[in-house]
Order: C-alpha cells, then structure tokens, then sequence
C-alpha cells in the first residue's frame, strides 16, 4: 500500500494535469470513442496517462495534448484507448450466460444450422478473445459437429492489440484454472503445448473472424445476429450513447434473437420496449408482430 501511494505522490508531483488537459482528453475520448470520462475519474486518467508521458519521453500533459490533436499524434490515440479503458476478462465469465446459450439458445441455434440457414453471433467488445472463445466451445459442448455449418462468430474490440491477442488465442497457463473442467477439454484440445502458454484449438478458431470495430462508428454488417454479446462495455458511455447502443443492437437482431449485457449495465431508451428479460442479463428480443399486437391491445 505504501509503495503505491509514493508511486502515486511522485506521479502527482511529476506531471501537472490542468482541468484544461482533463477536458481535451475527455473531450477527444467522447468524440473519437465515445468515452465518458466524468470529474471524479481526473486522477485515475492521470495516473494511467503520466506512463505514456514518460515512454514518450514528454515533460508535460500539456506537450502530451498538443500531440494528441497533430497528424503525427494518430498513432498514439490506440495507447490513449488502452490505458483509458480496462481490458480484464477471462474465460467463461458471468457463467451464467454460458449456461443459458448452452441450454436455451444452442439447441435452437443448431436446429436453424442445420435446416441450411446462417447462424450468426456477435460477441462484441471482445477484449483479448477469452469471451469469443467461450462462446465457441458452448456451442460445441452442446451441440458436437456445429461448426460443419453455416455458424460464424464475429468477434470485435476497438483495440487493435486486443483483437491481434484475441486472434492468436495463445494464453497464460494460469487462466486454465479458470476454465471449468467439461470445459477445459474443448477449449484445447490438440492445441496445448509444453510452453508456459496454451493456444486455442484450431475448430474454435475456425468458427470466429476477429475484427477491429468501434461501436459508436458505422457498423459494415448486413446480416442480422442471433446473438449479441456486449458486456462491460456501455459502462464506459454515458446513458444517452447507452440508449443508442441498446437501440443499435436491436435493429442488428432477428426477431426472438438475444442480447447478453453486462452484470452492471441496464437497458434503456426506446429498445427496451423491444425486448423481454429472460435471465440475469439475458433479454429476448420482442418479433416485431408480437410487439404491434401488444400496443393493439394498450
């Protein structure tokens, strides 16, 4: 604890932050990311900010804005993502949506594949690809032979670094223990190594395309999902861009096709009209005839 509290003072005590290059960054982060950096987070950007000050070899927040907002400054912007927003999952987190795509969803999901028809799932805001691959191994482990059809994963982050360490799917030994033992199986099977490291087996990495995508930007899909899974990532807009996004989503989703959100996040705005919950943030969206017949009758 002490440790981090110098780190903090000297970091304090290195680099002045103005409210003026608060609210450059902020403003930058909202626009381009759509980020909502409120007061109370000043010392966290700070803290997290004074480590690309000094890998750039700047003096000041201030030189530190005045590159953000030149062309040569680009580049930095990703590092800028990075270190604004946190990249922490692992594999088969908040299980309970694993356990209802596994027992509710798949057996529809497969049902559709095999009649010939796209299945589709979108897992977005991948991060480093452990949720992706989670949902790839679910659909194996409940239907074997899925991925012989038509059924594709899309898996997208923001961050370029996350979607290269998503798309090599090579992870440290210790996050095995956090995979379930039915589960451990088919994430690896064939594919482990003798290294401090564990690769993804190649059918899951048949079965997903890796992407870089930002949510607040144009969305290049044509063909609507069957599921969405979007999990701690509207936490980091404010309820207006939440609302937005929730709306996004149920337009890009079938009729009765899902959408996974996060243990802290809510729906909100227009789509939440369309949709019905049916598990911990599991929601079902309303077919457009059921949702004119129910306001008939209001």
């Amino acid at each position: 604890m002490l440790a981090a509290q110098q780190s903090s003072t000297t970091s304090r005590e290195e680099f002045t932050f103005s409210e003026r290059d608060f609210q450059m960054i902020s403003e930058l982060a909202n626009a381009r990311y759509g980020l909502f950096l409120q007061p109370s987070k000043k010392a966290l950007v700070h803290s997290r900010l004074a480590k690309r000050l000094r890998a750039l070899n700047l003096d000041s927040f201030e030189a530190y804005c005045d590159l953000l907002q030149r062309s040569e400054g680009d580049a930095e912007q990703t590092h800028l993502l990075s270190a604004l927003t946190t990249n922490v999952t692992h594999f088969f987190r908040e299980a309970h949506h694993f356990a209802y795509l596994k027992d509710k969803i798949a057996p529809i999901l497969a049902a559709k594949a095999k009649s010939g028809a796209p299945v589709r799932l979108w897992s977005a805001a991948c991060s480093t690809g452990q949720e992706a691959y989670s949902i790839a191994a679910t659909l194996l482990d409940a239907e074997p032979g899925l991925d012989r059809f038509d059924v594709k994963i899309l898996a997208t982050d923001i961050d370029p670094k996350v979607v290269e360490t998503a798309r090599i799917g090579r992870y440290p030994t210790e996050q095995i223990a956090a995979i379930p033992d039915p589960w451990r199986r088919v994430l690896t099977r064939g594919a482990s190594d003798r290294s401090a490291d564990f690769t993804m087996d190649n059918t899951l990495k048949s079965m997903i395309s890796f992407g870089e995508l930002n949510l607040i930007a144009d969305w290049p899909m044509q063909r609507s999902f069957d599921v969405i899974v979007c999990r701690n990532a509207a936490i980091y807009f404010d309820k207006s861009t939440q609302a937005r996004l929730w709306q996004r989503f149920a337009k890009a989703l079938g009729d009765d096709a899902h959408l996974m959100i996060g243990h802290s996040e809510r729906l909100r705005g227009p789509a939440e009209a369309l949709f019905k919950s049916v598990g911990i943030t599991t929601y079902q969206k309303q077919a457009q005839s059921k949702h004119r017949d129910e306001g008939d009758k209001n």
